[in-house]
C-alpha cells in the first residue's frame, strides 16, 4: 500500500506532467549534435591542456582530496589554483570549493547574520536564494535590476550591516547588472556587494576576467565575487574571490567550506588547464561573443551580455516540442520552463561555444529559427 508520502509524490508528478513541467535524465552518450545547451562557453571541455591538467593531478594526488580542506584535504594544486583565479580577476585572494553551489552558499550564509539585512535582486540562481533562506539575516528582493528600488531597501535596512547579492550576467535572460551604478550608489551606505560571475567570468573581459573586472570594480573591499569553474573553465567546483579577511572568515565559519570534502584534484587541474588555455588562446572570449551576435541577430532579440540567449515561446509543452524538434534536425538547444525561469516563462535556450564553426552556427541558425518560428 502506498505511504501518504509517496500518494503525495504521486499526485506532484500527476501535475507536473499535465503543465508540461517534468523533468528526465538522458544520457547523451554518443550523440553527434551541434551543441547549444551545454555552458562549455569557451569550448574547452576536450582542450588537450584541460585533459592534460586533469590527468596530470589525478597522477600527483589521486581520485580525491581526501578529506575536507581544514583536515587534510587542502593540496597545493587547491593554493596554485586559487592564486591563477585571483590573478585573473584581479583579487586579493580566492578560496576554492567543491562547486559553485557550495561557493555561494558559504559566502551567503558566512557573511550574513542577524545584524545583517540581505538585499537581493529578483532573478538572482537558485543558489543565492538557498544561502540567503539559510543565513540568519533578514532578507528582502529589489526589482529585477531596478538600482532606484534596491537603493531604497538598503537605506531602509536598519541592521548594522547590509549585503548585497546579485549576479553579473544572468543565466536566464542572458542581461547584465548594472554593477557600476549599484556600487556608486550603495558603497556610501556600507554595504557589501556579492557577485555571482558564474556566467561572467571567461565570457566579459578582453581576456575573460569578468564584468566585475571590466568595470574596474575588481580587489575592493565591498565587492566580493563567486563563480563556477564548470562553465567556461571546463571543470568543476567553484570559487569566493574577496579581500583576505573576507577568505579567513570563510575559512573558519563557512559550513559548506569546512564540512566538505576538498575539490576533487582532477577537477582543480582542469580549470589550471582551461586557465593555461585561455592565456595563450585570447581570442576565446571574442569569438564568443561574435556568436553570440549573429544567433541573437538571427531570430531578433537583444544581443546578450553573456553566452546565454533566450528566446519567448508560448508555454511549456511548445518549448519542449521545439527542443525535440532541433535534436532531429541535429543541434541541441535547450528550454527554461517554470520554476526555473524567474519571470515565470518559458523560453528556449541557446548558449554560444567559441569553437562552433561558421557552418555549425549557420546549421544552428536555420534551425532554431524553423523550431521557434522566428
Amino acid at each position: 500500500m502506498p505511504t501518504p508520502l509517496l500518494r503525495h509524490l504521486a499526485a506532484q508528478d500527476d501535475r507536473r506532467e499535465s503543465l508540461g513541467l517534468t523533468r528526465r535524465l538522458r544520457a547523451r552518450d554518443g550523440e553527434r549534435l551541434v551543441d547549444l545547451a551545454g555552458n562549455d562557453y569557451l569550448g574547452l571541455l576536450r582542450h588537450p591542456r584541460v585533459r592534460l591538467g586533469a590527468t596530470d593531478a589525478v597522477d600527483t594526488y589521486g581520485g580525491g582530496a581526501g578529506a575536507s580542506r581544514l583536515v587534510s584535504g587542502t593540496l597545493a594544486i587547491h593554493d596554485r589554483l586559487e592564486q591563477e583565479l585571483a590573478e585573473l580577476t584581479g583579487a586579493a585572494t580566492g578560496l576554492a570549493l567543491s562547486t559553485g553551489y557550495h561557493a555561494n552558499l558559504a559566502a551567503v550564509t558566512a557573511l550574513a547574520d542577524a545584524d545583517t539585512t540581505i538585499v537581493s535582486d529578483a532573478h538572482v540562481h537558485a543558489s543565492l536564494i538557498d544561502g540567503c533562506r539559510l543565513a540568519r539575516a533578514r532578507v528582502v528582493v529589489a526589482r529585477h535590476h531596478d538600482v532606484d528600488d534596491l537603493v531604497r531597501l538598503v537605506r531602509e535596512a536598519t541592521t548594522p550591516r547590509v549585503l548585497v547579492v546579485v549576479e553579473s550576467v544572468y543565466s536566464v535572460l542572458g542581461d547584465a547588472a548594472p554593477l557600476a551604478e549599484i556600487v556608486g550608489a550603495t558603497s556610501d551606505l556600507g554595504a557589501t556587494l556579492l557577485v555571482d560571475e558564474a556566467h561572467g567570468i571567461g565570457v566579459r573581459g578582453d581576456r575573460g576576467q569578468g564584468l566585475v573586472h571590466e568595470l574596474g570594480l575588481a580587489g575592493r573591499g565591498d565587492v566580493v565575487v563567486t563563480a563556477t569553474l564548470s562553465k567556461s573553465l571546463a571543470a568543476q567546483g567553484g570559487v569566493v574571490l574577496a579581500h583576505e579577511a573576507i577568505r579567513h572568515h570563510l575559512v573558519n565559519t563557512a559550513r559548506p567550506f569546512i564540512y566538505d570534502t576538498g575539490l576533487a584534484p582532477a577537477a582543480a587541474g582542469a580549470a589550471l588547464g582551461a586557465l593555461a588555455a585561455l592565456r595563450e588562446e585570447p581570442w576565446r572570449p571574442g569569438r564568443l561573443a561574435t556568436i553570440m551576435a549573429a544567433l541573437a541577430d538571427a531570430v531578433d532579440v537583444p544581443r546578450p551580455a553573456g553566452a546565454v540567449l533566450s528566446i519567448p515561446m508560448p508555454g511549456p509543452h511548445e518549448a519542449v516540442a521545439a527542443v525535440a524538434a532541433a535534436a532531429e534536425q541535429g543541434v541541441r538547444i535547450g528550454c527554461f520552463r517554470p520554476p526555473s525561469s524567474p519571470d515565470g516563462e518559458s523560453r528556449l535556450r541557446l548558449t554560444g561555444h567559441a569553437d562552433l564553426t561558421d557552418d555549425q552556427v549557420a546549421q544552428a541558425i536555420s534551425v532554431v529559427r524553423a523550431v521557434s518560428g522566428r
